[in-house]
């Protein structure tokens, strides 16, 4: 069993976990480990019926085609397959003399997946030092879903802390006024000075590289800007409960800044365009990837031909890709492509950043906190709902007049969103 060709840019997986014990009896297609990627976690199954035999270790970087476990084709079912306890038929007569002992006893039908966390309930259990061993499974084949290990985490952080002991206070008489304004100050003993060390998951790695790449290797630069939000707000309130009753989902700010980006885009198509080697690739749509924090990493799925969409047509695809950025269920192909990036720091209280290229793209937008300030209007001091915009760009290819002009334009669209509705 090897490591297969996953996809065209992926050269080296990581082996995160066993989902099949050492000597166990696997059958075929049977998920047997899971791989970590750059870009998502993938099960893979065994290629024939026999005794597993393993190679690799939890935690080992493995090239394509590297070898990952052996399976004894040689070895039945009923010859029993080492450490999954299925008794082979010498041991069976065994059994008839000696029984083992009801404590011991397994289930004759164990799956697999009994007591295995999911990457992201493992990465939740971790961090709550929750064993797996202590959370019951409600999966498939009992296997421990993200519920299962939020449900075990919060039920931790409610239990009460054991209480301290005490020791009684020594009856002593009532001191002096001048003892009485003496403060006594108990040394904490609580301190510690302990370091651990754990190793970077592979998503990590390649985020971490992929930024230091965007640093090293464009000319980026960042303008900014602000905009006022008063009619986008005022749009969302007017119609916001037909907009529920009809397409059963919210306007969120985020579908109004993709229509706009990819309006301005179209218009624009510098700002669209990427870098491959001494040409320019210019793009007669607009991909725009959306940044989604999840528990192992950001990542940046597309939303495909954002400018032919409406917008509740967007807000299903946002939606749609976060849920699965979060369960780690997104795939290869949708992690790929994408022109433009929007990220929106101010759903963490960012009021202003500078937002980091996402290559090869040339370009990314940053969102950030909405605050009320005042502002003059006409000559008039009013309060208004404003937020810093940030556009990151690669210079090599947009020159700073047009950074400025798309940020404008984009900033204009939005205080003014019947005029992106009507296409004006």
């Amino acid at each position: 069993m090897k490591v297969p060709t996953i996809g065209e840019s992926i050269t080296e997986v990581t082996l995160s976990q066993w989902l099949k014990k050492d000597g166990e009896y696997v059958e075929l297609d049977d998920p047997i480990c899971e791989f970590e990627s750059d870009k998502a976690t993938l099960e893979f199954p065994a290629e024939a019926a026999g005794k597993l035999i393993h190679v690799a270790a939890e935690g080992d970087d493995l090239e394509i085609g590297a070898l990952v476990a052996r399976i004894d084709t040689s070895v039945s079912k009923e010859d029993g397959g080492g450490s999954n306890g299925a008794p082979g038929k010498e041991e069976k007569k065994e059994e008839k003399a000696a029984p083992a002992p009801a404590a011991k006893e397994q289930p004759a039908e164990q799956s697999y997946a009994a007591g295995h966390p999911s990457p992201a309930a493992g990465k939740i259990l971790k961090e709550a030092d929750i064993q797996p061993e202590e959370v019951d499974g409600s999966g498939k084949g009992g296997r421990i879903t993200k519920e299962d290990a939020l449900k075990a985490a919060e039920a931790k952080k409610s239990q009460p802390a054991p209480a301290e002991p005490k020791p009684e206070p020594e009856k002593k008489e009532a001191p002096k006024q001048k003892e009485q304004r003496q403060v006594s100050f108990t040394p904490k003993e609580n301190f510690s000075r302990e370091t651990s060390r754990k190793k970077m998951s592979r998503m990590r790695r390649t985020i971490a590289k992929r930024l230091v790449s965007a640093k090293n290797e464009t000319a980026m630069l960042t303008t900014f800007n602000e905009v006022d939000l008063t009619e986008v707000m005022r749009l969302r309130k007017k119609y916001q409960d037909r907009f529920v009753e009809k397409y059963g989902i919210k306007l969120g700010f985020m579908s109004l800044f993709a229509k706009a980006c990819a309006k301005v885009l179209m218009e624009m198509p510098d700002v669209n365009a990427s870098l491959d080697g001494e040409e320019l690739v210019y793009h007669d749509y607009a991909d725009i990837s959306i940044a989604i924090s999840t528990p192992t990493g950001l990542v940046v799925p597309p939303v495909h031909n954002v400018e032919s969409l409406g917008f509740a047509e967007i807000e299903y695809k946002i939606a749609e890709l976060a849920e699965k950025a979060r369960n780690g269920t997104l795939t290869l192909e949708e992690m790929q492509g994408g022109t433009f990036t929007i990220t929106n720091g101010g759903v963490f209280g960012s009021l202003l950043s500078t937002p980091i290229l996402n290559e090869p793209q040339s370009a990314i937008l940053g969102m950030h906190g909405i605050k009320e300030r005042p502002m003059v209007i006409d000559g008039e001091i009013k309060i208004r709902p404003m937020m810093y915009l940030a556009l990151s760009y690669d210079h090599r290819v947009i020159d700073g007049s047009s950074s400025v002009t798309f940020l404008v334009k984009v900033k204009e669209l939005l205080e003014d969103p019947v005029a992106m509705l009507m296409d004006l």
